[in-house]
């Protein structure tokens, strides 16, 4: 199963780091966010991505076209040129580098990306949110429910999209309102190839149309993840982050 990963916004609430380098590329540790979010999903099984680019798109390009230099030792011989990996570690990721457009929005992002998810069930998250959701078991209530799409439902503080959820079901999408009962929109979606009809063209926000008419006709199940969740929006959350990796905790305690 292929798993889009929107990685191309500005990031302008970070802009710390993002005037450099794209928000996904924002290193936890050793390794970029991104990195992170890919392997949570690799741990599960789940190793076919396609990675939605658009500002600073070349420094995630870079980034994975010369993994095996950024990490791992090298051994170069200046008599033949020739260079030898140590220690290396052979992820079996596909990861598909696809240009979706500077100024692209969210639902543009996954609308131009059609042709490659091959009318297939496909997963869906952003490119700055950790979580210890188990994708297995997400999958298995995405079968479950025979509904088009699935959000995982997260509960952290007030700013961003909050759903109405009645049994299991998305009742009402509403994108950053104060938060009245809890639960918020995590990412970490599952769609059916259908969902790409409710996405009109580049200017198409995921968050608004898209799943606002997904929950009015009953079509948004909500996978409630009560446990770690953290997105890296403000420089205060990357402070947070680092602590989290640094002492194994939330994503990190496995």
């Amino acid at each position: 199963m292929k798993i889009i990963i929107l990685a191309g916004g500005f990031g302008t609430r970070i802009s710390e780091f993002t005037d450099t380098i794209p928000k996904p590329m924002i290193k936890i540790g050793n390794q970029p966010i991104i990195w992170h979010i890919m392997n949570h999903y690799y741990k599960f099984g789940f190793e076919d991505f396609i990675l939605a680019l658009g500002y600073k798109g070349e420094k995630i390009r870079d980034y994975f076209l010369n993994y095996n230099y950024y990490n791992h030792d090298i051994h170069l011989s200046l008599f033949d040129s020739s260079t030898k990996f140590k220690n290396e570690n052979k992820l079996k990721w596909k990861v598909l580098l696809a240009d979706t457009g500077l100024d692209t929005l969210t639902g543009g992002r996954i609308k131009r990306l059609s042709n490659y998810v091959e009318n297939q069930t496909f997963m869906v998250t952003y490119g700055d949110g950790i979580c210890s959701v188990e994708i297995n078991k997400l999958l298995e209530f995405h079968k479950s429910h025979g509904k088009l799409a699935t959000v995982t439902a997260v509960r952290p503080t007030a700013r961003f999209g909050e759903l109405m959820i009645e049994d299991n079901l998305v009742m009402n999408f509403k994108e950053k309102p104060q938060v009245t009962n809890g639960w918020i929109n995590g990412g970490y979606f599952i769609f059916e190839p259908e969902v790409l009809k409710y996405i009109d063209n580049d200017k198409t926000i995921l968050e608004e149309n898209p799943l606002e008419n997904l929950a009015k006709e009953g079509q948004l199940a909500a996978y409630k993840h009560d446990n770690f969740w953290m997105c890296l929006d403000t420089k205060r959350d990357y402070d947070v982050m680092q602590q989290y990796y640094k002492n194994k905790l939330g994503y990190w305690s496995d």
